[in-house]
This record gives structure tokens, sequence and C-alpha cells, in this order.
């Protein structure tokens, strides 16, 4: 069993409420433009990290983390990056790696728009954790955590906070 943290686009941001929610989880799984290399870091002294790197995240985030990961989780394929669209419109190269890949959890960033949502198509569940900063137009800041086990998602929860 293992307990999961998702969170995305937090832009040099990771404040105290952000990492209570966070301090339950095994690993974080961050979907994209951290914002700097420092703040990546600090996520990966807290915690295990797993990330890929978004739009705005320079060259030294870039040497580190990839745009595409894909990785297994107790018996079950997940497939993450920033830019990736969702069900019935996913950006082309993350669609050919879905196809070929056949995770069962999807993760993308990038729209700062919490999604959970099943694609039945392709048997997968989308999971976009909106923004966990405070940089753009979203109102609030979110984060996702769910328990993976032994092929079984469950307990799947949001954290939501007022931007500052």
């Amino acid at each position: 069993m293992k307990k999961i943290g998702i969170i995305s686009d937090t832009h040099g941001f990771f404040d105290d409420k952000l990492e209570r929610f966070l301090s339950r989880v095994d690993v974080i799984w961050h979907a994209g433009d951290f914002g700097n290399l420092e703040t990546a870091d600090r996520i990966a002294a807290f915690k295990p990290l797993v990330g890929v790197y978004g739009n705005i995240d320079d060259a030294r985030v870039r040497i580190v983390y990839p745009q595409y990961q894909e990785f297994q989780c107790e018996g079950i394929r997940v497939l993450m990056t920033h830019i990736g669209g969702y069900p019935g419109r996913y950006e082309s190269e993350t669609r050919l790696k879905i196809d070929r890949y056949h995770p069962r959890i999807f993760i993308s960033g990038h729209s700062h728009i919490l999604k959970v949502m099943p694609d039945r198509r392709r048997n997968l569940l989308h999971i976009n954790p909106g923004a966990a900063g405070i940089h753009g137009f979203h109102h609030v800041h979110t984060a996702v955590r769910l328990i993976v086990d032994n092929g079984q998602i469950r307990d799947l929860e949001v954290g939501e906070w007022a931007r500052r």
C-alpha cells in the first residue's frame, strides 16, 4: 500500500498548509511547473518525489526531471506529464504514449484546473491536481491524495485552500 500526494504548478510555492496536507503520504508525484530547482529540492527533502518538468521550468529543472514519467506503483501503471490534455482532448504525443503504455492512472497539470475523471475508452483515471501554487488565474490552490493498494485506487481526497 502506498499513500500518494499529487501536485502540479507550484511555481516556486510550497507552504505549510500544503506540507500538512501531504505529511501523511509516502511519495509525492509532481506534474510539472516546479518554478525552480530549489522548490523541487525542498519537496524532495520533505518526501520522496517523482516529477516531470513543465513549460515554465528552466534548463536546470529539465536536467533533473523528464517530460514524461512512466512507472509502476503497487501493480498500477502510471503515466505523468505536464501538458497532456484530458479524456477526449489529449495532446497528440501524450495520446500515443497512453495507447502504447496503457496506464491505469494518467496525470497532467498545466491548466490550473482540478479534474479527476475516468477515460472509459482507455480504461484509465485522469487526474489533474490543479495548481498547488499561488501564481495564475485560479482562486484556490489544490492538491490530491490517494491510496494505491495491490492494483486498486482508493480513498481519493482533494485539499483546497484560498489563495493569499
